[in-house]
């Protein structure tokens, strides 16, 4: 069992994505955060879900992957 009490609202952030999983929320709470979401260590969202940002873009997200 869990219990879980929300928020008003979310805030971007600098965040680590640690898994899969973690990278994927991390995603969708960043497109309902207020502000910018920077999300690192995105290799591990790729192994799932490649180009994940031209899937959201095509939604109307405003997602931009960064290369370094």
């Amino acid at each position: 069992q869990a219990i879980v009490e929300g928020i008003d609202k979310l805030v971007g952030s600098k965040v680590i994505a640690t898994d899969l999983r973690a990278g994927a929320a991390m995603v969708i709470a960043g497109l309902i955060a207020e502000g910018v979401t920077e999300i690192l260590e995105i290799e591990h969202i790729d192994r799932g879900y490649p180009h994940i940002e031209n899937k959201f873009t095509a939604l109307g997200a405003d997602i931009v992957r960064v290369v370094e």
